[in-house]
């Protein structure tokens, strides 16, 4: 049994390992197409390829997280706080399956637990108290309050489908054939709404549509997808402006339509993509670790000219004049 179990993970080990090679076969593909097209209609040698360099590494956890401080209140002090209805809550949390529960799943309890305390405060039932539960049930509402925003952003942070987002183990994607972004991207707008929502007694979080939607971010690594295929399109381009640049030009020299409307749609889609990753880092109500802040910067900014965003739409508009220069070849010239 153990040897059958070996085996099966070997093959699918293996089969994974073929996927992921036919993945970055298939987008060099379009551009080994596109740069022969430029080599026949110049009749010269073909374009020199370079390899592309990989993405940055994501932050390790310890630099990504912020420390939050446990909070340790004996049960007789919270049973004196049971008009709140927090008491099986907390027994939840501190029992073997609590403990070990997913980032998600904590994330949950501690909004659950902030808007029953916030509740609780804000009814006629803190003037029933001793004033020392009183002051407990004040200090433990405040502490849950200027906590949650930390434990909103670790929740995302430490989760194992957001950091698989981000994996440098994978490919670009053939941008003839570019995945479907629908359910990813209604995964990331729900965790904009938990966070947007965090601090509001009306919204209502579900245990199994957070779930679903984290599976869904888990289905492919998308954020690295996406600038991985921004890197090589940018590559690509780069390796044909310098063929360009370095023609004779003469009064035959042409070229041959060239559809580019691939390339629209990976502008539309990283844009869009990077678009939402940017808005949930941002709506988060906490200091962003440095770490975080300098990936940011570097690998998912629309404004920074280093950024693979940026750099495609340069090297874009770049082979876009490149090729005004030269005209459109009439079908009798090709011939």
């Amino acid at each position: 049994m153990a040897y059958a179990t070996r085996l099966v993970r070997i093959l699918t080990i293996s089969a994974s390992l073929m996927l992921a090679g036919c993945q970055g076969e298939n987008a060099e593909a379009p551009w080994v197409a596109y740069h022969q097209q430029l080599a026949d209609d110049l009749s010269l040698a073909p374009i020199e390829r370079s390899d592309i360099g990989n993405i940055g590494a994501f932050p390790e956890q310890r630099t990504r997280l912020i420390p939050i401080e446990e909070t340790r209140e004996g049960m007789l002090n919270i049973y004196a706080l049971r008009e709140c209805q927090i008491t099986s809550l907390i027994a939840a949390r501190n029992n073997q399956l609590g403990r070990v529960a997913p980032p998600s799943q904590h994330w949950l309890y501690e909004r659950e637990l902030w808007q029953k305390l916030d509740a609780c405060w804000n009814s006629e039932i803190p003037a029933t108290l001793s004033p020392e539960n009183r002051e407990r049930l004040a200090e433990l509402t405040r502490l849950k309050t200027e906590q949650l925003p930390a434990v909103s952003w670790n929740a995302i942070f430490a989760s194992e489908e957001w950091v698989k987002s981000f994996s440098r183990a994978s490919h670009a994607w053939d941008i003839r054939h570019p995945p479907d972004m629908k359910q990813p991207l209604a995964a990331v707008d729900y965790l904009q709404q938990m966070v947007d929502t965090q601090f509001s007694q009306t919204w209502q979080q579900d245990s199994s549509t957070l779930e679903n939607h984290l599976k869904n971010l888990q289905e492919r690594p998308l954020s690295a997808e996406v600038l991985r295929t921004l890197l090589l399109a940018t590559q690509r381009l780069t390796e044909a402006n310098r063929y360009l640049n370095a023609i004779n030009l003469t009064s035959e020299t042409c070229l041959s339509a060239w559809d580019s409307s691939h390339l629209d749609n990976l502008e539309h889609r990283a844009k869009q993509w990077l678009t939402a990753i940017n808005q949930l880092i941002d709506a988060q109500q906490v200091p962003t670790p440095t770490a975080i802040d300098h990936y940011q910067t570097r690998w998912l900014s629309l404004q920074n000219p280093r950024a693979p965003w940026q750099q495609f739409q340069q090297v874009r508009l770049e082979h876009a004049a490149l090729r005004a220069r030269l005209p459109m070849c009439s079908n009798n010239k090709k011939s």
